[in-house]
């Protein structure tokens, strides 16, 4: 048998060494191509989870104040919530319906209504104090009403 020189090798080791290099960059652009896409997912849903938070915190705001006008809208003022999240909220008069008295003549003679409210909280929470196209916002709607004496307001 030949012993194999050194100038009859063909380099077929460096070739498939030289492929399996290029298949394993590919492979390792595509996993930090696929994280960071993740990450960025995760940030914006953790963006959105904020103002839902946010807004369902204003409905409870609105609902708790306890000041219900059956005149006008009452608006409550702007809050911030840590640093960048904000929500306002807003609770509209909708309609007033009887309530029946006992023998259930649909309210006549019974002095006592039903005042029916939509209570709005539109929040929003921002990644940095300027607004940015990645910014996450949401708006909650609660209908509720309040069995009263028949007045103007409550």
């Amino acid at each position: 048998m030949k012993p194999i020189t050194p100038n009859r090798q063909s380099g077929a080791a460096l070739v498939v060494g030289l492929l399996l290099l290029v298949v394993i960059t590919v492979l390792a652009v595509s996993g930090m191509n696929t994280a960071t896409t993740e990450l960025a997912i995760a940030r914006n849903d953790q963006g959105y989870e904020n103002a839902f938070q946010a807004a369902e915190t204003g409905l409870e705001a609105a609902i708790a104040q306890g000041q219900f006008n059956t005149i006008a809208n009452t608006t409550l003022p702007q809050t911030v919530i840590g640093a960048n999240n904000y929500y306002e909220a807003e609770i509209q008069f909708e309609d007033e319906t009887l309530v029946p008295d006992r023998a259930f003549s649909l309210g006549v003679g019974s002095g006592i209504s039903a005042y029916h409210f939509l209570a709005t909280s539109r929040a929003e929470s921002r990644r940095a104090a300027a607004a940015t196209d990645r910014d996450s916002a949401a708006t909650h709607t609660q209908a509720f009403y309040i069995v009263g004496p028949e007045s103007p307001t409550l």
